[in-house]
């Protein structure tokens, strides 16, 4: 199994690229940031985990350009977007913003993507919250037909265009590894229909283990797991490596340089011992 890091980048912790350096010089696989573009002031919905919103999620830095960041101050960390709300991104734009970070990268980067839980930020980006898992699989459809097409086109219930050219085409091929996240009664489905990996988060061992097993009898193809939100505690850990589990990604708090420092030190030593 390998390890990685998912942290919100923000003013509260080390810059993006100083963080992919720690993590990078410390052995970790990869590194991945979360999307959202705003949070409503409104706070209708309510967060999923329970309680208050964190307040690093209105304050966080656009992951693409965090991102860009991160891979021009290393050479071998992976980098993910943990997830892009690609139903609040035009698919076009998005396409060549991906394909661009992939080659400035040097192939390094795992696209992860969804479908997002708050429902005003969905509204306004003019996304209608029921139709959005549907949107979510259209717009990574359509972003596929542009990588892999030299004159694409694309023809859906919300995205439609005809005969365009986008250069550039990814460095990975086909394109950069698609990987769902989410947890939701649905997410299977989606993992299969435009997944080359699932993310989801750790919540109850049992249940997620349960769903892998499904994925698995489920799939006609190889598809990779990769735990995020993962356990720190070997025994949890060893279960998801019995399974067969990739990848797993610690989360990361909010610190300044010597608290992350700390952190990332004792999760080394954590996989230290796992070894």
């Amino acid at each position: 199994m390998d390890f990685g890091l998912t942290i919100f980048p923000t003013l509260d912790t080390p810059p993006p690229q100083d963080i992919a350096r720690l993590a990078e010089e410390r052995g970790f696989e990869s590194l991945w940031f979360p999307e959202h573009t705003h949070i409503p002031a409104s706070r209708e919905t309510p967060y999923p985990a329970g309680g208050d919103l964190p307040p690093e999620y209105s304050r966080l830095f656009d992951p693409l350009i965090a991102l860009t960041a991160a891979a021009m101050a290393t050479t071998k960390l992976r980098l993910g977007t943990g997830i892009v709300l690609v139903t609040e991104r035009d698919p076009i734009v998005t396409a060549k913003e991906i394909a661009t970070l992939d080659h400035v990268s040097g192939g390094r980067l795992d696209f992860g993507v969804g479908a997002g839980w708050n429902r005003e930020e969905l509204r306004n980006h003019g996304t209608n919250p029921k139709t959005r898992m549907r949107l979510l699989v259209e717009r990574v459809d359509a972003m596929k037909a542009i990588w892999t097409q030299d004159e694409a086109s694309y023809a859906g219930e919300f995205v439609n265009f005809e005969r365009i050219w986008s250069w550039p085409k990814p460095l990975q091929q086909p394109h950069p590894p698609v990987v769902v996240g989410g947890n939701g009664p649905t997410v299977l489905d989606r993992v299969l229909a435009i997944g080359d990996a699932w993310s989801p988060n750790v919540i109850d061992d049992d249940t997620l283990l349960d769903q892998i097993a499904e994925l698995r009898e489920r799939a006609d193809r190889p598809i990779e797991i990769i735990i995020n939100a993962a356990p720190r505690r070997p025994e949890r850990l060893a279960r998801y490596i019995e399974a067969g589990v990739s990848r797993a990604l610690f989360f990361l708090p909010q610190r300044d340089a010597a608290g992350l420092e700390e952190r990332l030190d004792k999760d080394r030593a954590l996989i230290d011992q796992l070894a």
